[in-house]
Protein backbone atom coordinates (compact mmCIF):
# COMPACT_ATOMS: atom_id res chain seq x y z
CA UNK A 1 0.00 0.00 0.00
CA UNK A 2 1.42 3.49 -0.80
CA UNK A 3 2.13 5.66 1.81
CA UNK A 4 1.07 9.19 1.86
CA UNK A 5 3.63 12.02 2.22
CA UNK A 6 2.76 13.90 5.54
CA UNK A 7 1.01 17.09 5.40
CA UNK A 8 3.60 19.66 7.50
CA UNK A 9 2.10 21.28 10.29
CA UNK A 10 2.23 24.93 10.36
CA UNK A 11 4.76 26.45 12.73
CA UNK A 12 4.18 28.06 16.04
CA UNK A 13 2.41 31.78 15.48
CA UNK A 14 5.17 34.37 16.07
CA UNK A 15 5.65 37.34 15.78
CA UNK A 16 1.84 38.70 15.57
CA UNK A 17 1.84 42.48 16.36
CA UNK A 18 -0.63 44.19 18.95
CA UNK A 19 -0.58 48.11 19.55
CA UNK A 20 -0.17 49.16 22.69
CA UNK A 21 -3.28 50.28 23.31
CA UNK A 22 -4.75 46.71 22.61
CA UNK A 23 -1.78 45.02 24.77
CA UNK A 24 -2.57 43.14 28.06
CA UNK A 25 -6.42 42.82 27.76
CA UNK A 26 -7.96 40.52 28.69
CA UNK A 27 -11.05 38.30 27.31
CA UNK A 28 -13.67 37.53 29.51
CA UNK A 29 -16.53 36.72 26.62
CA UNK A 30 -16.83 34.74 23.44
CA UNK A 31 -19.85 35.40 20.87
CA UNK A 32 -20.49 31.99 18.45
CA UNK A 33 -21.60 32.62 15.36
CA UNK A 34 -23.71 29.15 14.32
CA UNK A 35 -25.65 27.52 11.00
CA UNK A 36 -28.57 25.65 12.61
CA UNK A 37 -26.63 22.79 12.12
CA UNK A 38 -25.70 20.88 15.07
CA UNK A 39 -22.75 19.21 14.23
CA UNK A 40 -21.27 23.04 13.73
CA UNK A 41 -22.12 24.40 16.69
CA UNK A 42 -21.41 21.71 18.79
CA UNK A 43 -17.52 22.67 17.77
CA UNK A 44 -18.20 25.91 18.84
CA UNK A 45 -19.51 25.42 22.54
CA UNK A 46 -17.03 22.92 22.34
CA UNK A 47 -13.82 24.90 21.70
CA UNK A 48 -15.63 27.67 24.50
CA UNK A 49 -15.58 24.82 27.35
CA UNK A 50 -11.95 23.80 26.48
CA UNK A 51 -10.95 27.65 26.65
CA UNK A 52 -13.29 28.27 30.13
CA UNK A 53 -15.96 30.59 28.74
CA UNK A 54 -18.96 28.64 29.24
CA UNK A 55 -22.03 30.07 30.38
CA UNK A 56 -20.25 33.30 29.37
CA UNK A 57 -20.98 33.50 25.99
CA UNK A 58 -24.10 34.48 23.55
CA UNK A 59 -25.01 32.28 20.30
CA UNK A 60 -25.80 34.17 17.05
CA UNK A 61 -27.34 31.95 14.05
CA UNK A 62 -26.91 32.62 10.25
CA UNK A 63 -29.85 31.92 9.02
CA UNK A 64 -30.87 30.49 5.55
CA UNK A 65 -34.21 31.00 3.91
CA UNK A 66 -35.91 27.67 4.02
CA UNK A 67 -38.91 25.86 2.49
CA UNK A 68 -40.13 26.05 -1.08
CA UNK A 69 -37.86 26.98 -3.61
CA UNK A 70 -34.87 27.77 -1.29
CA UNK A 71 -34.60 23.70 -1.04
CA UNK A 72 -33.00 24.38 -4.42
CA UNK A 73 -30.73 27.70 -3.45
CA UNK A 74 -28.99 26.45 -0.76
CA UNK A 75 -25.54 25.97 -3.07
CA UNK A 76 -25.97 30.13 -3.48
CA UNK A 77 -24.07 32.43 -0.42
CA UNK A 78 -26.51 33.01 2.23
CA UNK A 79 -26.24 36.88 1.66
CA UNK A 80 -27.48 36.78 -2.17
CA UNK A 81 -29.50 33.91 -1.28
CA UNK A 82 -31.51 36.36 0.83
CA UNK A 83 -31.68 38.87 -1.75
CA UNK A 84 -33.13 36.38 -4.04
CA UNK A 85 -35.60 35.31 -1.42
CA UNK A 86 -36.76 38.51 -0.83
CA UNK A 87 -37.63 39.06 -4.64
CA UNK A 88 -39.44 36.06 -4.84
CA UNK A 89 -41.19 36.84 -2.14
CA UNK A 90 -42.03 41.22 -3.99
CA UNK A 91 -42.79 38.64 -7.03
CA UNK A 92 -45.68 37.03 -4.68
CA UNK A 93 -43.38 33.39 -5.19
CA UNK A 94 -44.01 31.06 -1.95
CA UNK A 95 -40.61 30.60 0.03
CA UNK A 96 -40.97 29.71 3.84
CA UNK A 97 -38.14 31.00 6.58
CA UNK A 98 -37.25 28.62 9.22
CA UNK A 99 -38.25 29.79 12.61
CA UNK A 100 -35.49 29.82 14.96
CA UNK A 101 -36.55 29.73 18.83
CA UNK A 102 -34.30 30.74 21.66
CA UNK A 103 -32.21 29.12 23.76
CA UNK A 104 -33.29 29.18 27.99
CA UNK A 105 -30.25 30.72 29.76
CA UNK A 106 -30.68 28.37 32.75
CA UNK A 107 -30.79 25.05 30.59
CA UNK A 108 -28.33 25.75 27.85
CA UNK A 109 -26.32 28.40 29.22
CA UNK A 110 -26.45 30.58 26.39
CA UNK A 111 -28.33 33.83 25.80
CA UNK A 112 -31.58 33.72 23.38
CA UNK A 113 -30.05 33.27 19.84
CA UNK A 114 -30.05 36.44 17.84
CA UNK A 115 -29.75 36.93 13.80
CA UNK A 116 -25.74 37.27 13.43
CA UNK A 117 -25.38 40.63 12.24
CA UNK A 118 -21.50 41.40 11.54
CA UNK A 119 -21.79 45.37 11.61
CA UNK A 120 -23.92 45.13 15.09
CA UNK A 121 -21.85 42.10 16.45
CA UNK A 122 -18.15 44.50 15.61
CA UNK A 123 -20.05 48.01 16.90
CA UNK A 124 -21.06 45.91 20.16
CA UNK A 125 -17.28 45.27 20.22
CA UNK A 126 -15.94 48.58 19.97
CA UNK A 127 -18.30 50.44 21.99
CA UNK A 128 -17.50 47.62 25.34
CA UNK A 129 -14.14 47.44 24.59
CA UNK A 130 -13.24 49.68 27.06
CA UNK A 131 -14.44 48.34 29.19
CA UNK A 132 -15.52 44.58 29.05
CA UNK A 133 -11.97 43.90 26.95
CA UNK A 134 -11.58 41.98 23.56
CA UNK A 135 -14.73 40.10 22.42
CA UNK A 136 -13.47 36.39 20.96
CA UNK A 137 -15.94 35.67 17.76
CA UNK A 138 -15.29 31.21 17.20
CA UNK A 139 -17.42 30.36 14.03
CA UNK A 140 -18.08 27.24 12.01
CA UNK A 141 -19.75 26.50 9.11
CA UNK A 142 -19.71 27.93 5.40
CA UNK A 143 -22.47 30.30 6.29
CA UNK A 144 -21.28 31.48 8.76
CA UNK A 145 -17.47 32.40 6.79
CA UNK A 146 -19.04 36.21 5.88
CA UNK A 147 -20.33 36.84 9.23
CA UNK A 148 -17.55 36.32 10.84
CA UNK A 149 -14.39 37.87 8.52
CA UNK A 150 -16.91 41.09 7.67
CA UNK A 151 -16.47 40.81 11.86
CA UNK A 152 -12.52 41.09 11.65
CA UNK A 153 -12.71 43.28 9.00
CA UNK A 154 -15.01 45.71 11.17
CA UNK A 155 -13.39 45.52 14.32
CA UNK A 156 -9.67 44.32 13.64
CA UNK A 157 -8.62 45.76 17.43
CA UNK A 158 -11.36 44.62 19.27
CA UNK A 159 -11.41 40.91 18.26
CA UNK A 160 -10.16 37.79 18.05
CA UNK A 161 -11.64 35.54 15.24
CA UNK A 162 -11.73 31.89 15.36
CA UNK A 163 -12.91 30.28 12.19
CA UNK A 164 -13.78 26.04 12.25
CA UNK A 165 -14.08 24.37 9.33
CA UNK A 166 -11.64 25.29 6.32
CA UNK A 167 -13.03 28.19 4.78
CA UNK A 168 -11.32 27.00 1.58
CA UNK A 169 -9.91 30.69 0.31
CA UNK A 170 -8.10 33.58 1.90
CA UNK A 171 -7.00 32.11 5.16
CA UNK A 172 -6.04 35.90 6.54
CA UNK A 173 -9.45 36.77 7.37
CA UNK A 174 -9.22 34.80 10.56
CA UNK A 175 -7.09 35.55 13.53
CA UNK A 176 -6.82 31.18 13.93
CA UNK A 177 -8.53 28.40 11.47
CA UNK A 178 -9.10 25.75 13.34
CA UNK A 179 -9.39 22.33 10.72
CA UNK A 180 -9.19 18.50 10.55
CA UNK A 181 -5.70 17.24 8.55
CA UNK A 182 -8.44 15.82 6.04
CA UNK A 183 -8.91 18.81 4.86
CA UNK A 184 -5.84 18.96 2.71
CA UNK A 185 -5.89 15.43 1.51
CA UNK A 186 -6.16 17.12 -2.12
CA UNK A 187 -2.44 18.07 -1.39
CA UNK A 188 -1.77 15.12 -0.79
CA UNK A 189 -0.24 12.43 -3.63
CA UNK A 190 -3.12 10.28 -3.23
CA UNK A 191 -5.62 13.04 -3.24
CA UNK A 192 -3.87 14.84 -6.41
CA UNK A 193 -4.31 11.58 -8.52
CA UNK A 194 -8.14 11.74 -7.61
CA UNK A 195 -8.48 14.80 -9.03
CA UNK A 196 -9.14 15.07 -13.01
CA UNK A 197 -6.11 17.66 -14.06
CA UNK A 198 -8.55 20.07 -15.61
CA UNK A 199 -10.50 20.55 -12.24
CA UNK A 200 -7.23 21.01 -9.91
CA UNK A 201 -7.23 24.95 -10.06
CA UNK A 202 -11.00 24.67 -8.46
CA UNK A 203 -10.46 22.29 -6.27
CA UNK A 204 -9.44 23.93 -2.34
CA UNK A 205 -7.11 24.12 -0.75
CA UNK A 206 -4.34 24.87 -2.99
CA UNK A 207 -1.79 25.46 -0.19
CA UNK A 208 -0.54 24.01 2.75
CA UNK A 209 -1.56 25.27 5.92
CA UNK A 210 0.17 28.50 6.94
CA UNK A 211 1.09 30.13 10.15
CA UNK A 212 -2.72 30.74 11.74
CA UNK A 213 -3.98 27.00 10.69
CA UNK A 214 -4.69 24.38 13.39
CA UNK A 215 -4.62 20.88 12.86
CA UNK A 216 -6.59 18.47 14.07
CA UNK A 217 -7.32 14.24 13.67
CA UNK A 218 -11.19 14.83 13.99
CA UNK A 219 -13.78 17.11 14.93
CA UNK A 220 -14.04 19.39 18.11
CA UNK A 221 -16.56 18.42 19.95
CA UNK A 222 -18.49 19.22 23.77
CA UNK A 223 -17.55 15.69 25.65
CA UNK A 224 -15.04 16.73 27.69
CA UNK A 225 -14.02 14.85 31.17
CA UNK A 226 -16.44 17.10 32.89
CA UNK A 227 -19.00 16.48 30.50
CA UNK A 228 -18.58 12.96 30.65
CA UNK A 229 -18.63 13.03 34.66
CA UNK A 230 -21.76 14.99 34.86
CA UNK A 231 -23.27 12.35 32.28
CA UNK A 232 -21.92 9.15 34.30
CA UNK A 233 -24.17 10.54 37.02
CA UNK A 234 -26.90 11.37 35.16
CA UNK A 235 -27.23 8.23 33.74
CA UNK A 236 -26.72 5.95 36.30
CA UNK A 237 -29.82 4.93 37.36
CA UNK A 238 -30.37 3.89 33.86
CA UNK A 239 -26.75 2.95 32.63
CA UNK A 240 -25.24 1.28 35.56
CA UNK A 241 -27.09 -1.53 36.32
CA UNK A 242 -27.32 -2.91 32.84
CA UNK A 243 -24.81 -6.62 32.42
CA UNK A 244 -21.34 -5.66 30.96
CA UNK A 245 -19.89 -5.57 28.77
CA UNK A 246 -21.82 -2.56 27.10
CA UNK A 247 -21.53 -1.97 23.50
CA UNK A 248 -22.87 1.69 21.74
CA UNK A 249 -23.94 1.07 18.43
CA UNK A 250 -24.14 4.94 17.26
CA UNK A 251 -25.65 5.19 13.24
CA UNK A 252 -25.27 8.24 11.66
CA UNK A 253 -26.36 8.50 7.75
CA UNK A 254 -24.88 8.59 4.35
CA UNK A 255 -23.48 11.35 2.84
CA UNK A 256 -22.18 11.61 -0.79
CA UNK A 257 -18.29 10.59 0.13
CA UNK A 258 -19.99 7.93 2.60
CA UNK A 259 -22.63 6.26 0.77
CA UNK A 260 -24.96 3.33 2.03
CA UNK A 261 -28.31 1.86 2.75
CA UNK A 262 -30.28 -1.29 3.28
CA UNK A 263 -27.00 -3.07 2.35
CA UNK A 264 -24.99 -2.12 5.14
CA UNK A 265 -28.08 -1.74 7.75
CA UNK A 266 -28.31 -6.02 7.08
CA UNK A 267 -24.77 -6.81 7.48
CA UNK A 268 -24.93 -4.41 10.64
CA UNK A 269 -27.41 -6.26 12.09
CA UNK A 270 -26.09 -9.16 11.23
CA UNK A 271 -22.57 -8.56 12.91
CA UNK A 272 -23.78 -7.28 16.08
CA UNK A 273 -26.19 -10.80 15.89
CA UNK A 274 -22.75 -12.58 15.53
CA UNK A 275 -21.24 -10.51 18.96
CA UNK A 276 -24.14 -10.82 21.13
CA UNK A 277 -22.88 -13.41 22.78
CA UNK A 278 -20.01 -11.51 24.50
CA UNK A 279 -22.29 -8.75 25.21
CA UNK A 280 -23.89 -8.52 28.49
CA UNK A 281 -26.16 -5.29 26.70
CA UNK A 282 -26.18 -3.29 23.45
CA UNK A 283 -27.80 0.20 23.26
CA UNK A 284 -27.92 1.02 19.90
CA UNK A 285 -29.57 5.21 18.68
CA UNK A 286 -30.02 6.74 15.29
CA UNK A 287 -29.53 10.19 14.64
CA UNK A 288 -31.28 12.77 12.93
CA UNK A 289 -29.74 12.08 9.33
CA UNK A 290 -30.54 7.81 9.36
CA UNK A 291 -32.90 6.88 6.53
CA UNK A 292 -35.67 5.42 8.16
CA UNK A 293 -35.14 2.73 5.76
CA UNK A 294 -32.18 1.90 7.59
CA UNK A 295 -33.25 1.89 11.17
CA UNK A 296 -36.48 -0.07 10.35
CA UNK A 297 -33.97 -2.94 9.58
CA UNK A 298 -32.00 -2.95 12.85
CA UNK A 299 -35.25 -2.03 14.28
CA UNK A 300 -37.00 -5.68 12.60
CA UNK A 301 -33.71 -7.11 13.30
CA UNK A 302 -32.71 -6.82 16.55
CA UNK A 303 -35.54 -4.98 18.91
CA UNK A 304 -36.75 -8.91 19.63
CA UNK A 305 -32.95 -9.50 21.24
CA UNK A 306 -33.59 -8.91 25.15
CA UNK A 307 -30.04 -7.71 25.85
CA UNK A 308 -30.49 -4.91 22.44
CA UNK A 309 -32.34 -1.59 23.16
CA UNK A 310 -32.51 0.65 20.61
CA UNK A 311 -33.72 4.65 21.33
CA UNK A 312 -37.07 5.83 20.03
CA UNK A 313 -35.93 9.48 20.26
CA UNK A 314 -38.00 9.74 22.76
CA UNK A 315 -36.78 11.55 26.54
CA UNK A 316 -33.64 12.52 27.44
CA UNK A 317 -30.90 11.73 24.49
CA UNK A 318 -28.99 9.18 26.04
CA UNK A 319 -25.43 10.26 23.94
CA UNK A 320 -23.36 11.58 26.64
CA UNK A 321 -24.40 8.42 29.54
CA UNK A 322 -23.20 6.46 26.40
CA UNK A 323 -19.97 7.78 25.89
CA UNK A 324 -20.00 7.57 29.98
CA UNK A 325 -20.91 4.11 30.67
CA UNK A 326 -19.93 2.24 27.56
CA UNK A 327 -17.55 -0.55 27.07
CA UNK A 328 -17.17 -0.36 23.39
CA UNK A 329 -18.48 1.00 20.78
CA UNK A 330 -19.73 0.46 17.01
CA UNK A 331 -20.09 3.39 14.15
CA UNK A 332 -20.80 4.26 10.84
CA UNK A 333 -18.26 5.94 9.09
CA UNK A 334 -20.03 8.67 7.91
CA UNK A 335 -20.44 11.10 11.28
CA UNK A 336 -16.88 12.35 11.62
CA UNK A 337 -18.64 14.18 14.91
CA UNK A 338 -19.57 10.63 16.48
CA UNK A 339 -16.13 9.17 15.94
CA UNK A 340 -14.23 11.99 17.16
CA UNK A 341 -16.04 11.79 20.57
CA UNK A 342 -15.83 8.41 20.85
CA UNK A 343 -11.93 8.47 20.13
CA UNK A 344 -11.45 10.71 23.07
CA UNK A 345 -12.62 8.24 25.60
CA UNK A 346 -9.76 5.21 25.30
CA UNK A 347 -12.25 2.64 24.97
CA UNK A 348 -12.26 0.53 21.78
CA UNK A 349 -14.16 2.12 18.76
CA UNK A 350 -15.39 -0.37 15.76
CA UNK A 351 -15.99 1.63 12.18
CA UNK A 352 -18.52 0.49 9.64
CA UNK A 353 -18.47 1.09 6.18
CA UNK A 354 -14.72 2.33 5.89
CA UNK A 355 -15.01 0.81 2.46
CA UNK A 356 -17.46 2.81 1.30
CA UNK A 357 -16.02 6.10 1.98
CA UNK A 358 -13.96 8.15 -0.45
CA UNK A 359 -11.87 11.45 -1.04
CA UNK A 360 -11.03 12.93 1.86
CA UNK A 361 -13.06 10.85 4.42
CA UNK A 362 -11.04 7.43 3.28
CA UNK A 363 -8.23 9.75 4.23
CA UNK A 364 -9.73 10.52 8.18
CA UNK A 365 -10.59 6.62 8.36
CA UNK A 366 -7.27 6.44 7.46
CA UNK A 367 -5.71 7.92 9.90
CA UNK A 368 -7.69 6.67 12.84
CA UNK A 369 -6.56 3.71 11.76
CA UNK A 370 -3.16 4.66 11.56
CA UNK A 371 -3.48 6.08 14.99
CA UNK A 372 -5.11 3.06 16.51
CA UNK A 373 -7.57 5.06 17.94
CA UNK A 374 -10.09 2.80 15.97
CA UNK A 375 -10.73 -0.50 13.95
CA UNK A 376 -12.76 -1.87 11.29
CA UNK A 377 -15.99 -4.10 12.74
CA UNK A 378 -15.82 -7.53 11.26
CA UNK A 379 -18.79 -8.65 13.58
CA UNK A 380 -15.89 -11.34 14.90
CA UNK A 381 -14.87 -9.43 17.91
CA UNK A 382 -14.82 -10.61 21.34
CA UNK A 383 -16.48 -7.53 23.44
CA UNK A 384 -15.40 -8.71 26.78
CA UNK A 385 -11.82 -8.43 25.45
CA UNK A 386 -10.59 -4.58 25.50
CA UNK A 387 -7.99 -2.81 24.04
CA UNK A 388 -6.95 0.91 25.06
CA UNK A 389 -5.03 3.97 22.93
CA UNK A 390 -4.06 7.57 23.82
CA UNK A 391 -7.21 9.49 23.35
CA UNK A 392 -7.95 12.23 20.98
CA UNK A 393 -7.44 15.35 22.32
CA UNK A 394 -8.62 18.07 19.61
CA UNK A 395 -10.57 19.75 21.42
CA UNK A 396 -7.95 20.63 24.17
CA UNK A 397 -4.95 20.94 21.84
CA UNK A 398 -7.27 23.19 20.01
CA UNK A 399 -7.76 25.37 22.75
CA UNK A 400 -3.91 25.64 23.69
CA UNK A 401 -2.88 27.11 20.11
CA UNK A 402 -6.24 29.55 20.41
CA UNK A 403 -4.45 30.59 24.08
CA UNK A 404 -0.95 30.82 22.37
CA UNK A 405 -2.08 32.69 19.43
CA UNK A 406 -3.97 35.24 22.03
CA UNK A 407 -0.59 35.38 24.27
CA UNK A 408 1.51 36.71 20.95
CA UNK A 409 -0.74 39.25 20.72
CA UNK A 410 -0.70 40.30 24.36
CA UNK A 411 -4.22 39.13 25.02
CA UNK A 412 -5.29 36.00 27.79
CA UNK A 413 -8.52 34.91 29.13
CA UNK A 414 -9.52 34.83 32.55
CA UNK A 415 -11.45 31.49 33.53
Amino acid sequence: MKIMRPIRLPEPLVGISASPATFGRVITRAVVIGNGVAGAENQCVGLVRALGLSGRHSLYRVRRPRGGINEWLHWLPVSLHKKLEFFLRRIQIPAKQIKVFPFSVTQNGLSDILEADAKLIANMARETFDEDGPLLVIASGRDTISVSSSIKRLAPENVFVVQIQHPRSQLNRFDLVITPRHDYFPLTPEGRKQIPWFLRRWITPREPPGRNVVLTVGALHQADSVALSCAASAWHDELAPLPKPLLVVNIGGPSSNCQYGVDLAKQLASMIQNVLWSCGSVRISFSRRTPEKVSKILVRELSTNPKVYIWDGKGPNPHLGHLAWANAFVITADSVSMLSEACSTGKPVYVIGTERCTWKFADFQKSLQELGVARPFTGKEEMSGSWSYPPLNDTAEAALRVNSALAERGWSIVT
